[in-house]
């Protein structure tokens, strides 16, 4: 890889086929003032914490509240390490308010069926605004939880906190359910993390800033106009723009065949977006497991960091779609891939922009977004479009080859309107075939013990995949998958009384596994495609 600087910004990242792999060796942006990391504000104790495992998930510390500024309390700690006895979880304790566990504390009632279930989710899973910062209020700052407007809902489990791309899911169920007031909260806050940080978050915590989701905000928007008219687009037409900016940073100064951030502009000219986060070090929600697994890459740490950051990025964390073919988690090469439904979605909110700049009567800026979605659907049919298997894959910028994985990121063109009508039906079989499991779709067709791998299926890309199959007409296959995961939905809840975070779709009576943490319930985005396919389909 050479690295190209360009006057007054990052550096810039450029393939070399007969030099890669390469350390990354972007800088970030200047930043502007955002609140510390639990990391920042505790150093020194932050990492005897999380290496200790003082607590089993290293998400309890970086969520707790301290009861006393950070200087006071590391001061307490220098000190009171040294003293015999000494016992940093009774310190922890004693020191910060811990988040609650994210256990069951919710217990359906199973005989009063599954709507019921669904309707009362959506109170156990709310959480109040939490407002601008009260100044009154000393240790405001100190908190990792971000201040929203409005109020929100969190997934569920261990997810304390507002998440993007999972938020969107649970938007389509509250719509259905007609709590359209709680979409339009969502929609508010996001905008107000746009307005605030330049993007929206991974989650409304500090340690999320360095990263965003899978754009959906424009889906966001898109699902309140079906409700409220176009006119809606106005309103939140300067966060679309601010958004877009995020994502397109330093496009405008990359030279062919180079990536800088979120860009990668390939040889022909055309600008595609990557997974990135702007952090060269372990998370501090996964620190220990970070830590670990850099030591069986071969990657340098900053790399493997970045690489792994920018897989949580994508919510895909982890699948062996981010891996060298046939590697593990230490073979991890997200930056280097620019994947299919990333740049979909940023099709999807080049269109939005379009009809909102129509909707204001300003033609010729609507056509200049039009011209960018058009390119940008060229440029990825034509990278990602595999003739041979019939199906959609990411593409390596710097080996310039498409990938060998196929995952269900595939569906995103058809979702998304992107595919040809004979691109659709070749998909359509290859699903039917390949990928659809007694339970539903599985995510790839590679078993890892990655928790987005088989045997797992996950609602947003089962509710993708039927989507897209429904816009291009392909209905018998799309109620099959229909069928099959609210079937599945329907049995653990009869014998658990409870939606989860993710499901065994290969063999429907086994609990889903993989990933850092345990199986999750709650849960926010398999709530809301569950209620969109039961008002589908006109299922009880």
């Amino acid at each position: 890889m050479t690295v190209l600087c360009l006057p007054g910004h990052a550096q810039v990242e450029q393939a070399n086929p007969s030099t890669l792999p390469r350390p990354v060796a972007e800088q970030a942006p200047a930043a502007v003032a955002n609140p510390a990391s639990p990391r920042q504000l505790f150093p020194g104790l932050f990492e005897a914490v999380q290496t200790g495992r003082v607590f089993a998930d290293n998400k309890t510390f970086v969520d707790a509240a301290p009861r006393q500024r950070p200087a006071t309390i590391l001061t307490a700690w220098n000190r009171e390490k040294k003293q015999p006895g000494f016992q940093l979880k009774a310190f922890v304790e004693a020191h910060f308010d811990l988040p609650a566990e994210g256990g069951a504390v919710f217990q359906s009632n199973v005989q009063a069926g599954l709507r019921r279930h669904l309707d009362t989710l959506w109170t156990v899973l709310a959480r109040p605004a939490a407002p601008a910062v009260d100044p009154n209020d000393s240790l405001a700052e100190y908190r990792s939880l971000l201040p929203l407007p409005k109020p929100y809902i969190v997934p569920g489990g261990r997810f304390r906190e507002v998440y993007y791309w999972d938020s969107y899911f649970t938007m389509l169920g509250l719509a259905e359910a007609g709590r359209n007031e709680l979409v339009q909260d969502l929609t508010d806050n996001f905008a107000f993390l746009i307005n605030r940080y330049g993007f929206v978050p991974n989650g409304n915590r500090s340690y999320y800033l360095t990263r965003s989701q899978p754009p959906f905000f424009g889906s966001m928007v898109a699902l309140l106009a079906k409700d409220q008219g176009n006119g809606i687009l106005l309103r939140y037409r300067a966060a679309l723009e601010r958004e877009y900016r995020y994502w397109m940073l330093g496009a405008d100064k990359l030279a062919p065949g180079t990536a800088a951030h979120r860009v990668v502009k390939l040889p022909g000219g055309a600008a595609l977006n990557r997974y990135w986060d702007e952090s060269t070090q372990p998370r501090e929600e996964s620190y220990v497991e970070d830590v670990t697994a850099a030591k069986t890459s071969k990657q340098p740490p900053a790399q493997f960091y970045r690489n792994v950051r920018a897989a949580a990025a994508s919510g895909w964390d982890f699948s062996s779609r981010w891996f060298v073919p046939g590697g593990g988690l230490g073979t991890i090469q997200t930056t280097d891939l620019v994947p299919v439904d990333l740049n979909c979605l940023l099709y999807q909110l080049e269109q939005t922009l379009a009809e909102a700049c129509r909707t204001a009567g300003q033609t010729a800026q609507a056509r200049d977004y039009t011209a960018k979605a058009t390119r940008r659907k060229t440029a990825l049919l034509a990278l990602s479009w595999d003739p041979k298997v019939g199906w959609f894959q990411d593409y390596n910028w710097r080996t310039r080859q498409r990938s060998s994985i196929r995952t269900l990121a595939g569906v995103f063109p058809l979702a998304f309107g992107l595919a040809t009508p004979a691109q659709a039906k070749r998909l359509a079989t290859n699903l039917q075939y390949n990928f659809m499991k007694p339970g539903g779709l599985v995510t790839t067709l590679s078993k890892t013990g990655q928790q987005w791998d088989s045997p797992n299926g996950w609602a947003p890309l089962q509710y993708l995949a039927i989507d897209g199959l429904r816009r291009y007409e392909q209905r018998p296959l799309a109620d099959t998958l229909a069928r099959r995961w609210v079937g599945l939905n329907r049995r653990v809840f009869a014998q658990t009384g409870k939606l989860l975070e993710k499901y065994d779709v290969v063999n429907p009576n086994r609990a889903a596994g993989g990933g850092e943490y345990p199986l999750q319930d709650g849960f926010g985005w398999t709530n809301g495609v569950l209620l969109k396919l039961l008002e589908w389909y006109k299922l009880e």
